[in-house]
């Protein structure tokens, strides 16, 4: 079982990448340009129709009772090994074949050499690729986890795992709706392919993500009062609110600069090539969809209803050590690119993350 388990993310991770190749899927052009070319990059997307498909998959396979329903979570130490070691080969086979950037060799491996690699003539784009492997094994875990509660609790269960789980479900579900905004974002114009990228989206994104369920599924019903979960959704959408919203008006701004979003009318400063949008979501601070990142993960981790264990909040406090010096780094990013027309932004637009206090 222990050897199945370890092998269990290496026969995942080619279902869902002859998914990904051989399902239907959109062409789209992003928003970074082609070193070689000058010309935008494009896409192939289908993460939504991947993932309702490796569903699908899953719960067929224990329908028919041939892969229990809650395999994932039976064997999800051995299985993490495994994906520790995809995630490892992957990052060095990502650095090794291409030329160092001038750093030493531990900075590149951790942050990567290439930029914004592609295969199959587009067909396949390596960070694409990893989010939507990341996000259907993810969805998988929790499934299982979810229903291995149920198996073991059955009419005991917990409703706030089951409220936990469906809002993860729901934060995947969404991010591979809006796949084409996501073009639009730091991770895929800013970062480079290595071990920050790529052991983070083939481990630690799948594994870590479900920690709130993993440390309290083999538990009993906390018996929280019935308003509980409802105040976990209640904190979870006001947080995808933030993020989504953020992201959507950056998206619409970028590709329709003049178009209202929500009806809210762009306003912006500019120094006559370039143009920052200062109201809407991105007026009440620099990176407003990094707070709602953070609500989210404290919906969840509420949700299960273990309030004063330690483990479900590693989640959000993991968003809050990724995001608030990933904003300073972008911060300083922009300083160099925009000059005196990002110090013109910062005066309209005074807050990191937190309206009014950050």
């Amino acid at each position: 079982m222990t050897v199945m388990g370890f092998f269990t993310p290496f026969i995942i991770y080619l279902g869902v990448t002859l998914l990904h190749y051989f399902l239907p899927g959109r062409w789209v052009i992003g928003y970074v340009n082609n070193p070689k070319t000058g010309e935008k990059l494009r896409y192939r997307l289908n993460g939504r129709l991947v993932l309702l498909a490796a569903i699908g998959l899953w719960y067929s396979l224990g329908y028919v009772g041939w892969v229990p329903w809650d395999w994932l979570y039976q064997v999800r130490w051995s299985s993490l090994a495994g994906a520790c070691v995809i995630g490892l080969v992957y990052s060095l086979a990502s650095v090794l074949p291409f030329p160092s950037t001038g750093r030493n060799f531990a900075v590149d491996f951790f942050l990567g050499r290439p930029e914004n690699p592609q295969f199959k003539n587009g067909h396949i784009d390596a960070k694409m690729w990893l989010y939507l492997i990341g996000a259907v094994m993810l969805a998988l875990n929790v499934l299982s986890f979810a229903a291995y509660h149920h198996l073991t609790y059955e009419g005991e269960s917990s409703t706030g795992i089951f409220v936990s789980a469906a809002l993860l479900i729901y934060f995947i579900l969404d991010y591979l709706t809006f796949e084409k905004v996501h073009l639009y974002t730091y991770d895929i114009f800013a970062e480079r392919v290595g071990f920050k990228l790529g052991w983070g989206c083939l481990t630690f994104y799948p594994y870590f993500y479900t920690i709130a369920l993993w440390s309290t599924v083999d538990l009993p019903n906390p018996e929280q009062p019935d308003w509980w979960p409802y105040l976990s959704i209640a904190v979870f959408f006001c947080g995808w609110c933030l993020a989504r919203g953020a992201n959507m008006q950056k998206f619409y701004f970028k590709i329709q600069p003049d178009q209202a979003f929500l009806g809210i009318s762009p306003q912006t400063v500019t120094d006559g090539e370039r143009t920052l949008l200062v109201n809407g979501f991105w007026g009440l601070s620099r990176h407003i969809n990094y707070l709602g990142e953070v609500l989210m993960a404290s919906g969840i981790a509420l949700a299960v209803g273990y309030p004063g264990a330690i483990w479900p909040w590693l989640y959000p406090l993991y968003y809050v050590v990724l995001l608030f010096p990933r904003e300073r780094d972008d911060d300083r990013r922009c300083a160099a690119k925009y000059g005196p027309l990002w110090q013109q932004y910062t005066q309209r637009v005074k807050h990191r993350i937190i309206p009014f206090i950050y």
